[in-house]
């Protein structure tokens, strides 16, 4: 075992995460998960509530997406000292219950396939064409793509404020002529007492954050709560569930296995590959943490630890577990280490115990910590060198559709074919390296077959 990992054992922290080389302290670290897990803890209810469609007990989802997530955070805190959690993916889970499950048959089947697509994730990730494939993005682009899942995550808020909405009668209206030009989003109103909560909350937030106020995204949260108790909104209960792991272990991998199967896996591996790449380089930049060429440190760890996250994601049938881009709440808390994971993954492993307890904090009160992380995030787009066309349109694309796709990996997509296409009109073919050209393919036959 290595000195490293002996210091560990022997509770010396603040030599096995960096604590003081980082600029942190424990202090910090424990804050900065605090409200990492509470900006995260929605998907213990919003997994169970998606994967039911599929046919799966609520009770179990909330164990073992809970499970998993502790798990997942926990090793990417030790083995790659990075700030970054992980818990059941957004989007991710939404592809397997509509749409895998539905075609394969079963839940057990959709579990197999997300199963594989972690173990070949972790195959590309050993073999170093992840890492390559970040290397190989330009900067402006990286950028962007942390400004646009800034951006992303403020917009997640703001629906889950309900201070955004989807017009009613947009959906009636194009359900019977789809062609028609009508907004697809529009202002909420004040009259409901999720969007109040929610602009409450934001405003106390943010004059916190004015005044400088250490912790403001966690007093901003618990005010909002407060709120949103008064408004009736949230409800404290104190029962305690024993943990039920019924859906554990029920992938069926072989039966994943059909050759008829190998589309909806390709697109799994797709969504999986590039939302990580977006996110590390999202977290990684808020936190400062990049050497000079933009590369976190320990960047293998961290891509390997996301993929095999996936893969325990689909043997306890949660879905894929990724990493999630509200630990850059965290991190805007001052959360720098690993330390900071492994805290949040102790909350998410106490949470399989406590999770009815976890609904007295709802949606609307979480909203404001993302809106003004998203705030946060997207002042990077000032690094974004505008004057070079041929990389700060393909930047702006991909800030654009990030949020308005409700797609990181749409995004991404959509910004490296708009690169390559101006670098080949151009004349900067060669300026491209090999391996945005594959990508941008792969995006594009994707995008067409899908």
């Amino acid at each position: 075992m290595s000195s490293r990992y002996h210091d560990l054992f022997k509770g010396n922290w603040n030599a096995f995460f960096q604590i003081q080389a980082r600029g942190s302290s424990v202090g910090t670290e424990f804050r900065g998960a605090v409200t990492t897990f509470l900006t995260m803890s929605y998907i213990l209810f919003a997994n169970a509530s998606i994967l039911a469609a599929a046919g799966m007990p609520g009770e179990s989802v909330i164990a073992g997406t809970a499970l998993v997530a502790g798990l997942a955070s926990i090793a990417m805190g030790v083995f790659s000292n990075f700030p970054l959690a992980l818990a059941s993916g957004m989007g991710l889970n939404a592809f397997v219950a509509f749409q895998i499950a539905p075609q394969v048959g079963s839940w057990q089947t959709a579990m197999g396939l997300v199963f594989l697509d972690g173990v070949i994730v972790a195959l590309l990730v050993l073999l170093g064409v992840r890492e390559a494939v970040m290397d190989a993005i330009p900067r402006s682009l990286k950028l962007a793509i942390g400004s646009g899942i800034g951006l992303f995550i403020a917009f997640i808020g703001l629906v889950n404020a309900k201070l955004v909405i989807v017009p009613p009668g947009t959906i009636a209206v194009l359900s019977q002529a789809p062609s028609a030009v009508l907004p697809p989003v529009t202002a909420g109103s004040l009259r409901q007492p999720e969007a109040l909560v929610g602009l409450a909350g934001l405003l106390l937030t943010a004059v916190l954050m004015a005044r400088n106020v250490r912790g403001a995204l966690l007093f901003g949260i618990l005010g909002a709560t407060a709120i949103a108790y008064g408004f009736g909104l949230s409800h404290l209960n104190l029962e305690w569930m024993a943990p039920q792991f019924d859906i554990a272990f029920k992938a069926d991998i072989k039966g994943a296995l059909q050759a008829g199967f190998m589309p909806l896996l390709i697109a799994l591996v797709l969504v999986d590959f590039f939302d990580t790449l977006g996110t590390v380089t999202a977290v990684a930049d808020e936190a400062g943490l990049q050497d000079k060429t933009g590369k976190p440190p320990r960047l293998k760890n961290i891509l390997l630890i996301d993929s095999l996250s996936a893969s325990l994601g689909g043997l306890f049938g949660v879905s894929s577990a990724t990493s999630y881009v509200e630990s850059a709440a965290g991190v805007a808390e001052g959360a720098r280490t690993g330390l900071h994971s492994v805290f949040v993954g102790i909350f998410f492993l106490l949470a399989t115990f406590a999770a009815p307890i976890l609904s007295i904090v709802p949606e609307s009160a979480t909203a404001p910590a993302l809106i003004l992380v998203g705030f946060l995030m997207s002042a990077h787009i000032t690094h974004i060198d505008f004057k070079d066309w041929a990389t700060a349109i393909p930047a702006f694309v991909t800030l654009l559709t990030i949020p308005v796709t409700y797609s990181i990996s749409h995004g991404i997509g959509f910004g490296f074919i708009t690169y390559v296409v101006i670098a080949l009109s151009t004349g900067r073919a060669k300026q491209v390296h090999p391996l945005m050209y594959g990508s941008a393919i792969i995006f594009l036959t994707y995008f067409w077959v899908s």
